[in-house]
Formats: C-alpha cells, structure tokens, sequence
C-alpha cells in the first residue's frame, strides 16, 4: 500500500483493519483535484469561445462587465481588479444599490434581495456600460431573479454574454424568475464549474454533505479563459493589459497609468 493510499484509510471500529476515510481534508482535497484535472478538459472547448468573446469585445473597446451574487461575487472578483487579469474589467454588485444609487444600506439586509428581479435593472443602469461591452454573469444555482433578469437585460440590450454555472444543480431545480428561465438558457457560452446538486461533495453518514467546490471550479474556469485571453494577445504581438500585484513595488505606478486609459469605464470601489 504506498502512503498516499494509506493516509486514505482509518481504523474500523473494534477489529483493527482498515476502511477507507469518508470524510476529511484528504477526502476533500482529493475530490478537488479531480475536478481540477477534469473541468479544464471538459470545458475546453467553452473556455475556447469565451476566451475568443473577451478578446473580440477587448478588440472593439469593450470592458468586461462580471455579476455574481453571494459566494459568485468572488469569481467576480477572479475576473474583476485580480492581479495578474485584465485591467478594462469591471465588478458589479448588489451593494451597488447603495454605494452608487442612494439606496439605504438596510436593503443588503433583505434576505430575498438576489431574488427581486428589480435589483438587476438598478445594477445595469447604475454601471458604466457601453453597447461593446461583454458580460459575464456567475451563479452556480443560475435560478434567482437577480441573475436571471441580468442576463435577460444584457441580451435585450444586445451583449453577448457568457455563464458560469453548475449546469447539475440548475437543471435539478425550478427558477425563482418569474419567466422560468435559468441562466444557462440565457448565456452565448456556458462555462460548468461541474459542481453537483447542493454543491457539497463529500456525504455525510448522517445526511447533508460537506465540502462545497463551485468557487473553486468557477475561479479556475475565470483563470482559464484570461490565460487564453493574454495568449492570444501575445501571438497577435500585442501586450495584454494586466494588473501587477498591488503589493510590488511598482505595482501602483503601473496599474494607475493602465486604469487612466478606461477613465469613467471601470470602477474600482466596494
């Protein structure tokens, strides 16, 4: 048995053998990096045409627009003021309710808040878009009104629009918009983070499950496309716009100088 297989296994109960863990941070951490070697692989061709969707709005001056709600809001953060991404992108937020429309602060508080779909026409009429502009919207249940009457704005008014999303769990459960739609329905381009219904891997004996991996597999499909993005800069002899760390050095000097260039087009706020 080599160590790793048995790093792997626990004493059963009262007879001395081993039985393999069921639950733990090898477990865990052993399913993560299935998903992290398949979803690449899975998603390539996805990754592909969204890669080749940032750079066409890059192209024509467009900005990247990115929405996720809840833990979404971190792979927004992934494709929005990330070090090492693209600088002409921009993160929205329902907090953009109150830090840019007057909104009280005591509307965060409301526990249906990404469910109204109100709330997505104050977010797109609150930000500095443009028609060239690319959005991409991540949700991994991809059911509730914010999100969905999101994507439904973005297409009326003409942007293309990529999702990430967990295409298991979307499909397992109703919209909460009142159309029915889900995001995916919505979407150019679907990215599947490929986490399952509930988001949880790992059962528990007792019910429920822990061990969530939709942020992890929607960052890593973030990360996925702005690399293809930058190669298909640098073969077209061209020098992507990315951000250095705010914690070199020269990190300030060279992202002030690149974020003066979308002067009024991106935010950096909230």
């Amino acid at each position: 048995m080599s160590d790793s297989t048995a790093d792997l296994m626990a004493p059963s109960c009262g007879d001395g053998t081993a039985r393999p863990k069921t639950v733990g941070a090898e477990v865990y951490a052993g399913v993560v990096g299935d998903l992290v070697r398949r979803v690449p692989v899975t998603q390539a061709e996805a990754v592909r045409r969204a890669s080749g969707m940032f750079t066409a709005a890059l192209e024509r001056g467009g900005v990247i627009q990115a929405f996720g709600s809840g833990h979404s809001e971190a792979v927004a953060m992934e494709i929005a003021g990330r070090a090492g991404g693209l600088v002409p992108t921009n993160r929205l937020t329902l907090r953009d309710i109150v830090l840019y429309g007057g909104a009280p602060a005591s509307e965060l508080d409301r526990y249906d808040l990404e469910r109204d779909p109100t709330v997505a026409h104050r977010i797109y009429e609150l930000a500095p878009i443009s028609p060239q502009d690319l959005f991409v919207v991540i949700s991994s249940s991809g059911v509730n009104g914010v999100v969905v009457e999101l994507a439904t704005i973005v297409k009326e008014r003409g942007h293309d629009l990529i999702a990430i999303t967990s295409l298991a769990h979307s499909r397992a459960v109703p919209s909460r918009h009142p159309s029915g739609r889900k995001l995916y329905e919505l979407a150019d381009v679907v990215l599947d983070n490929e986490a399952p219904y509930g988001d949880s891997v790992i059962p528990l004996p007792g019910g429920g499950a822990v061990g969530a991996v939709s942020t992890i597999t929607s960052a890593l499909l973030a990360q996925l496309v702005v690399a293809e993005v930058v190669r298909h800069a640098l073969e077209a002899g061209q020098t992507p716009p990315l951000y250095l760390s705010a914690n070199v050095p020269e990190g300030d000097a060279h992202n002030l100088a690149l974020e003066a260039r979308y002067a009024g087009r991106i935010r950096r706020g909230g």
